[in-house]
């Protein structure tokens, strides 16, 4: 099923390319955002699923930008980040982190298993996903939590 995905990178090249990765997946990308306002004013149209940097244009806001995307527009969301360890305890509501470099499958297998979870199905997490405590589905995944 298609998803509205929104990309939250500040980085033009990683967008874009993150951008061509979901459309060949099949999803429609709503918008792609360099900072947490620009993030939250694109989820205001509505958004299933967001990529999000940690650390963008306004500095590191990610992880509570994330925490706001699950919890006041009902996104499955995903951190994309090369230093996981930013994502501290008590973060609720993401899925999960994908460390980068990662790979275009990579980023397809998060996407897919952040889709079954959003439509109420069990699945096991991806090599690459370390999952968050408090995550959806967390009932389901068999994998330790950050």
């Amino acid at each position: 099923m298609s998803q509205r995905v929104l990309i939250v990178e500040d980085e033009a090249l990683i967008a874009l390319d993150l951008t061509f990765c979901l459309e060949t997946l099949g999803h429609e990308v709503i918008a792609t955002a360099a900072d947490s306002a620009e993030a939250l004013a694109a989820a205001e149209e509505g958004v299933d699923l967001a990529l999000v940097d940690l650390n963008l244009r306004d500095g590191p806001t990610g992880p509570a930008l994330g925490e706001a995307l699950a919890r006041d527009h009902g996104a499955m969301v995903i951190y994309l980040t090369a230093n996981p360890r930013q994502v501290g305890p008590g973060v609720r509501g993401p899925v999960g982190v994908l460390s980068k470099p990662y790979t275009e499958g990579s980023v397809a297998e998060a996407v897919r298993f952040a889709v079954s979870l959003r439509e109420g199905r069990c699945a096991s997490p991806p090599p690459g996903l370390r999952l968050l405590a408090g995550a959806p589905g967390e009932g389901c995944a068999r994998q330790p939590h950050l």
